[in-house]
């Protein structure tokens, strides 16, 4: 995973942007590919952001988050974030960077944000925060590898009553934010997520297990109805010739 942190003055307002590309191998499975798994959002979510007690799903795509505080300078805020996962297929609406040829795409976006915690007197007067992201699986002959991209910028502008810190004071601290969320994300991506999606590989095989199963009673079943109307048959034919015995006028075979 490789990142890039710029930073740009605009008005009296610092703009932060951060952009990371991740490349790693992944395993995939004939029973479970990547594309399956990308399709269940719900579990996607859950595999990057486990903590449910800081989370609540919203709709079919979006889901708030309860972010840990984050200390910032000499401030400590609680931020809010409302996060939507959506998947694209077929080369429809995909990301900039994202080659046509891949089957499907996870395209991750910060639709809505808070802070809380924060008093009047050190709210900054400019604040905004932007996350656009892409996972999708890349694959070549029998090779596959998990790629995406993640961009991050936050613009803001000190109060006041912290116009006093420095700039090279405000861009280090920024930059250092930045760099942890990084990290974060990477950790999530490379070992939660895909640790998740070997779990979801070894319960394909599970299911065909049951199938299985299920199949082979419905076949002795089967069999067993079979063995039964074969011996209804004998014993209607026996019963049959019995009563030819005692009866010459019966025919040999009945009708």
């Amino acid at each position: 995973m490789c990142h890039r942190i710029s930073c740009k003055l605009s008005n009296n307002a610092l703009t932060y942007s951060s952009r990371v590309a991740t490349d790693i191998n992944l395993h995939e499975s004939p029973e479970a590919s990547f594309d399956q798994y990308l399709e269940d959002k719900p579990r996607v979510f859950n595999a990057i952001f486990p903590d449910k007690r800081r989370s609540q799903q919203l709709n079919d795509e979006e889901w708030r988050i309860h972010m840990l505080p984050v200390r910032f300078l000499l401030v400590t805020c609680s931020p809010v974030i409302d996060m939507r996962l959506r998947c694209k297929s077929d080369g429809y609406d995909y990301p900039t960077g994202v080659p046509p040829q891949v089957t499907k795409v996870l395209d991750l976006t910060i639709v809505q944000w808070e802070l809380h915690g924060l008093e009047d007197i050190v709210r900054p007067s400019v604040f905004s925060l932007s996350v656009n992201g892409t996972l999708y699986p890349c694959r070549q002959e029998n090779n596959s590898r998990l790629k995406g991209q993640l961009s991050m910028s936050m613009t803001f502008d000190l109060p006041p009553v912290l116009s006093f810190i420095p700039e090279d004071v405000r861009r280090n601290v920024a930059e250092t934010l930045l760099k942890r969320l990084e990290m974060d994300l990477k950790e999530k991506v490379n070992r939660s997520l895909l640790a998740d999606y070997s779990k979801f590989k070894s319960e394909q095989p599970t299911k065909g297990l049951a199938n299985t199963r299920v199949s082979n009673r419905a076949l002795l079943v089967a069999e067993l109805i079979l063995q039964l109307e074969v011996e209804d048959q004998d014993d209607s034919e026996n019963e049959y010739s019995n009563y030819r015995t005692n009866d010459p006028l019966i025919p040999a075979h009945p009708s």
